[in-house]
């Protein structure tokens, strides 16, 4: 594959983007990136691969550091680049989405999101045997291979073991030996080739989220019932899958408060929220499934609805749509209070869809 095709305007961003000689004497971004490619292409497990898995692992080296062009900055006298993983995958789903046309069908998010979520975590393998938690770590990470079929820990060390032999650093041995343990905790683990196995959906969300249980053993759920979680960007089709999923049912809907409300999608939504919470405590108290229907763009945003949900004893399913950025546009021109196109770039920006550990049950459908 054509790096400079794959990088495009970000070529001379990178070049002039520094790295700490300490991990990096190679010099800048572009510099170590472009030995990375290469690196992991004389990588057996890459060799031997097929070739979308080739191509899923040769954008995701391409674009394993786009997010240090803008997370890095000195520390201290010392270049650091913190969060550049998580910022990363945001730079690369955009440009997959936009640039590429990797949006709308199964297949091409399939291929989206494994190079993001290979961006998103290249740096785990690193440290996951010193993490205090790794094997939990290593299982939340792989549960995204049931959203993402065929992603899995081995291509993510497969990556980090190029990212190591990569670079001019002391250590890079040390680099690499690490990489090496951590797939064999994440064998140890029973997630090295896909998500490890638990006995039930919510034995999986109650130890992924934390808490102290043996994940193989089945823990008793005590849910009454079900909310589901919509996640999408506007014009993606919200509306149209409630009417043919969830027929009758309650829908706590934040556009029809704004309508209600007078209050514009581009002003501050805090009121909208606050009013929307209110209607679904009052269906939680009565035990009462029902949907929610907002944006739910982020982590963030998802998890503080659904601690809602769960402390009345709601088991929640995550439901994220997609669709072609064209017929996304068409949509959301067609809606009686439209979204302008920047806005919903400027969402498409900051969208993470929901991972495999974030809900009881994740769905993705592209509609």
């Amino acid at each position: 594959m054509d790096l400079s095709h794959i990088l495009g305007n970000w070529i001379t961003e990178l070049e002039n983007t520094p790295q700490n000689p300490q991990w990096h004497g190679e010099g800048d971004v572009l510099r170590h990136t472009q030995m990375v490619c290469r690196a992991l292409e004389s990588l057996d497990a890459y060799q031997k691969a097929d070739e979308e898995t080739k191509t899923i692992l040769f954008l995701a080296a391409a674009l394993h550091d786009l997010g240090k062009i803008t997370a890095t900055r000195q520390e201290a006298g010392q270049w650091v680049s913190p969060g550049h993983g998580r910022k990363g995958a945001e730079m690369a789903r955009q440009s997959l989405w936009m640039d590429l046309g990797l949006c709308g069908t199964p297949e091409k998010q399939r291929l989206r999101e494994a190079v993001c979520l290979l961006v998103r975590y290249h740096s785990v393998p690193a440290y996951a045997v010193s993490h205090p938690d790794g094997l939990r770590l290593l299982r939340k990470i792989a549960a995204n291979g049931e959203q993402v079929p065929g992603f899995c820990l081995d291509w993510l060390c497969t990556l980090a073991q190029a990212d190591a032999r990569g670079r001019i650093c002391r250590d890079q041995q040390e680099f690499e030996e690490r990489v090496l343990l951590c797939r064999e905790l994440a064998m140890e683990a029973g997630c090295l080739n896909g998500p490890f196995p638990f006995p039930s959906r919510h034995t999986g969300r109650v130890y992924l989220s934390g808490r102290e249980i043996p994940p193989a053993y089945k823990y008793y759920d005590t849910s009454w019932g079900e909310v589901i979680l919509l996640s999408g960007l506007p014009g993606t089709g919200k509306d149209t899958w409630i009417g043919k999923h969830c027929s009758g049912m309650p829908v706590v809907s934040l556009d029809a408060i704004r309508e209600e409300q007078g209050i514009s999608p581009l002003d501050n939504q805090s009121r909208v929220v606050d009013l929307a919470r209110n209607q679904a405590r009052e269906l939680l108290r009565q035990k009462q499934p029902f949907v929610w229907n907002a944006t739910n763009l982020i982590p963030q945003t998802r998890q503080k609805q659904m601690q809602l949900f769960e402390s009345y004893g709601a088991a929640v399913r995550i439901v994220y749509l997609e669709t072609s950025w064209q017929e996304q546009v068409r949509r959301n021109a067609n809606r009686a209070a439209a979204v302008p196109e920047n806005a919903i770039c400027h969402m498409l920006e900051k969208l993470s869809p929901p991972e495999g550990w974030e809900g009881e049950t994740v769905i993705w459908q592209c509609v």
